[in-house]
């Protein structure tokens, strides 16, 4: 059964090692036979939070930028995978804020039950991405019908483009593809 698959692509860089990793998860979907739409953050306007909580009875965002597109976007997809660059044992903070700014879904009836996470770091060992983990699913524990349903972590790459040839390329095309 095809899936409606939202791929947001949180890396400030574009063409960064997580957007590659972005790109092949997007690639394994869509030879999977789902509708996959990829949106990138680095291009967009998002601004912070402000805490009003208007969208719980409206929900909306008060704030009309890319972030309340984006949001929109979510609360119908089937599917939603993160990619991001680790900073700090963290994910971005671009990442952070967009989750931040889909408060508006928490009262929703949204249609996302499975999410992913794909990083990439400049660290080697399997560590850096615990905190993007952990942060992602204190988001994810807000929306009781989803789960976070896998991660691949890309470490050892740095500069644009380093990824090319590493595991984590054909571990995102193939969780892509099992959507």
């Amino acid at each position: 059964m095809s899936k409606k698959v939202l791929v947001i692509s949180t890396s400030p860089r574009k063409g960064g090692n997580s957007d590659v990793l972005a790109d092949e998860f997007v690639r394994g979907a869509q030879e999977g036979g789902n509708s996959v739409e990829k949106v990138t953050l680095y291009d967009k306007t998002i601004g912070f939070c402000k805490g009003c909580l208007a969208c719980q009875s409206t929900r909306r965002c008060v704030i009309h930028d890319d972030a309340d597109t984006i949001a929109q976007k979510m609360l119908t997809a089937d599917v939603i995978a993160f990619a991001t660059p680790i900073y700090y044992y963290g994910m971005c903070g671009q990442m952070k804020t967009m989750l931040d700014r889909s408060n508006p879904l928490f009262s929703a009836d949204y249609a996302f039950r499975d999410l992913y996470l794909l990083s990439a770091a400049a660290e080697e060992d399997s560590h850096p991405p615990d905190g993007a983990v952990t942060g992602l699913q204190g988001w994810i524990d807000c929306f009781e019908k989803a789960r976070l349903a896998g991660t691949v972590f890309a470490g050892g790459v740095t500069s644009v483009g380093e990824i090319q040839g590493h595991p984590a390329l054909k571990q995102a095309y193939e969780m892509g593809k099992n959507v």
